[in-house]
Parts: C-alpha cells; structure tokens; sequence
C-alpha cells in the first residue's frame, strides 16, 4: 500500500523498494503513530472530513490494534514503513473508511510528530533510571560513610577525600545529565501537527487542540522548521553521549579499583565473568562493555550532525536516515545505566585496602605544607620544604607515619604538634571544610542536600507527566 502514486505510471523497482524500506527499525514508532492518528481523527471530525460515528469507528480500530501489536508476529509484513503498516491495518478494520484518516496530513509532519513523542517517553526512560543510579550511589555512600579513599590527579596519590564524596562527584555528573535530558525532552515537547508537508495546512484544523490531545505542551511555530526540525534528536544523542562519557569514566576507576594492582572493591558476580583458559580469572566485562558502548553513543551524534549539515529546507528523505542511530542510542544508554546501577548495588567495599594506600603515600603532604603557612612561611618555601621532606621518605623508604616531630624539625622548626595530626590522611581532609569539600562535615551535609535534589528530580518528572519505559 503506498500513500503516493497517481503521478506515476509504474512503480518502484524491487532493489529501491528494499533500500528505502524503513519498517524493520521504524515499527518503534507505531504506538507513537497511533497516538497521533487518534489525535487525527479527532481533527478531521471537528472539520466535518469524518462524521461522529466514522470517527468513533477509527478511534476503537486504533485501540484494537495497540492491543494486537504485542502479539508474536504483528509487524511481519512488507509494508514502506510503520505509517503504510499502521493504515493498512486500519483498512482492515473500517474498510474504505480508512482512506479518509490521511486527509490534509503529510507524512512529513506525521513523522516530525511520531519522532517527537517517541523521544519524550524514551527520554524520561532515561531520566528514570539516571534516577535509580543516582539513588544507587548515594545508598553507596550512606553504607560507606567512614571509607577514605586516596583520591588521585594523573593517576597519581594526591589528596586524601572521603569514599562517599568521591561517589558525589558522580552524582552531580548524572545529575547534570538528567538536566541535559529535561532540556532535550523540552525541546521534544513541540507538536508539528498540522503543519502539512512545509506550508501549513489548507484545513481549518485546531492545532493546539491536536497538540493536548497527543500530549504536547505546545506547537511548532513554523512549518518549514517543524517538518524538517531533528534538533530535539540532536539534544537527546548529546545529552546520550555526555552520560555515556560520564558512565565510561566511573567504569574506568572502577575497572583499576577491582584490579589486583588497587583492591578497593570487589564486583559481583551479577557483573563480571570469567576466562575460558585462566581459571582464577573474574573479568570486569560489564564495564568494559560499557566504556565500548559509549564511542558507539557519541558515533551516533556525530552521524546524525553529518546528515543534517547540508540540508535544505524544508523535508529530505536523508531524514530517514536519523531514526537507527537515535532508537540504538535509546537502548544503549537504558541499559548502560542500569548495568552501572548494578555494579554499585552489588560491589564490595574495602575501605581498609583505601586507607592503607591513602596512608602509604605522601597524600598529607598539602596539609603539612598549609601548616607552615599559617605559621608564617610563605607557601614557595613551605612547598619546598616539604617536598624535601617526601625526597627523605622516599630515600630511606620511610611512610609518612613512620616521621617523629623531632624529625620532621630538622627540617623546619616552625612545624608544631600539629604535624603529626596532618600527617594522618583522615586528619587531614578535615581541613577541607569549605562547601563542596572533602570533610567530614561537609560531606554529610552535601548528601543530605543530594537526596533532596534527587526527590526534586522525581517530582518533576511527576510535573511533567513522566513516566517512562
């Protein structure tokens, strides 16, 4: 069944039928189609195109085939695409009657529309599950509050911080993402209906009405723009790539973090997997999946940025070409997030093994050096002083804790009593008091504010009528 054909004497070859042909990826759409014929229907009825009674029949068709489409084989058929599949279905029910449901609607702005809704239901997905991972690691945290973990710049021992305020530093990461992903859902949540293949329509249609009744918070403002817009499918592929990026950098430090070389955690067994030759082996597959995933995400978007470089206005059938990567998208990201969610509501913690390397190496160092400081000595000299110091450690082999005041004021006598405290790694992250550091206090205090931003979150969803599959 073709929605075209009258200017043509023949029909398409069967190679060009085959290439053009979209059902296979874009049956995806097909509750998202149904919605928007529904929406439709209405229209034509409060134009007088369908009578009360022809509308009613199209409408209980439409809800007779959302109930069949769950059926083992639904969508094997031949058809162009899901928008032919979705009225040869409904010829099947209301016979010729069909026919009448495409009038004064192209298919440009029926696709635009479908697209649209289909991204908001798959956007809050992701927000609902960024939501469970946040949720994740803050639970993480509330499990963990005493952890130190050595933290690290270059992959060197740095600065001793608190487990839990390592973890919030991914929270705020997935946080930003589900902001990135309220702004793509927003940018979604624009109705194209009615504004025909680029003019607009000739039918008097009420398009604000269509807009309510298919759940749209507004209509497109042009119609050139509208049929041919896929920036909102830009949006949802970068705010994709920037969460995968983020999921990719926590399932790197994850991946050192359960190797033998760090052992600050151990992965269930829910997420790793074993070598065909090596017995002794438990792999890290699920994040290593995950860091692969999120070149194939960030592909996506580069893709679809090229085929949209050069378009003309208004429709290109290029456009076919943006639905694979963003419906892959989708999936990826849903799925990637959950495995993390996982990874964390399944790890070991072994804050004992952190806070032996925190102990080994020189992470106090900027703590002793600040105590100079306050006591007078610019903090070039204190920073050489003290470097000074860690030479001697590293020379005689000797940790921090293996230092006596006595020892440590040969080589400045302004040092006091206070060094010893700083020399501990968990005394001396309490100097970080500030907001957004790595105290005790601090900390406590961000996660309780972190569990009141991710209640916040889940209410705006509600807001918004979200849900999500």
């Amino acid at each position: 069944m073709k929605l075209w054909g009258g200017r043509f004497d023949s029909g398409p070859s069967e190679l060009f039928e085959r290439y053009s042909g979209s059902l296979d990826f874009d049956r995806r759409l097909f509750e998202a189609d149904v919605v928007g014929s529904k929406a439709f229907a209405n229209a034509l009825e409060s134009v007088g195109i369908l009578t009360s009674e022809e509308r009613d029949r199209i409408l209980e068709a439409f809800d007779g085939m959302l109930a069949d489409s769950a059926a083992p084989g639904y969508f094997d058929a031949d058809d162009e695409d899901v928008h032919t599949f979705v009225i040869r279905k409904l010829g099947e029910s209301v016979g010729d009657l069909s026919e009448k449901i495409h009038t004064g609607r192209s298919r440009n702005e029926q696709v635009a529309a479908d697209f649209r809704l289909w991204a908001k239901a798959s956007i809050r997905g992701v927000q609902v599950r960024l939501g469970g991972l946040m949720e994740s690691l803050l639970a993480l945290a509330e499990r963990e509050p005493e952890a130190l973990l050595p933290g690290y710049t270059h992959m060197r021992r740095a600065q001793a911080v608190l487990f839990p305020h390592y973890l919030l530093a991914y929270f705020e990461m997935f946080c930003r993402d589900w902001e990135r992903f309220q702004q793509a859902y927003e940018r979604a949540d624009v109705s194209p209906l009615g504004c025909g293949a680029l003019a607009g329509s000739g039918f008097p249609f009420d398009r604000e009405r269509m807009a309510k009744d298919m759940g749209f918070s507004g209509i497109a403002a042009n119609s050139l723009d509208s049929v041919s817009d896929r920036d909102f499918a830009l949006d949802f592929l970068y705010a994709s790539s920037v969460a995968m990026l983020h999921a990719s950098r926590m399932a790197e430090d994850w991946i050192l973090y359960s190797s033998e070389e760090f052992g600050f955690l151990d992965l269930g067994n829910e997420v790793t997997s074993g070598s065909s030759l090596m017995p002794q082996k438990r792999n890290p597959d699920a994040l290593e999946l995950l860091r692969g995933k999120s070149g194939r995400v960030c592909g996506s978007l580069q893709a679809l940025m090229m085929t949209l470089k050069g378009l003309p206005l208004a429709y290109n059938r290029d456009l076919q070409e943006d639905k694979e990567g963003v419906f892959d998208t989708a999936s990826q990201v849903a799925e990637s997030i959950e495995v993390l969610a996982l990874c964390v509501d399944t790890a070991k913690i072994r804050p004992q093994a952190m806070e032996r390397a925190a102990e080994e190496g020189w992470v106090s160092a900027t703590a002793l050096a600040e105590i100079l400081a306050r006591n007078g000595v610019s903090f070039h000299r204190a920073h050489q002083i003290v470097g000074g110091i860690v030479l001697e450690g590293v020379k005689q082999g000797k940790r921090p804790g293996d230092w006596t005041l006595e020892e440590l004021r040969e080589f400045a006598p302004e040092l006091d009593s206070r060094a010893m405290e700083a020399l501990s790694p968990r005394n001396a992250l309490e100097n970080h008091a500030l907001p957004g550091g790595t105290s005790t206090a601090s900390v406590r205090k961000a996660a309780r504010v972190a569990r009141e931003r991710l209640a916040e979150l889940a209410r705006r969803s509600r807001a918004d009528g979200g849900g999500g599959s």
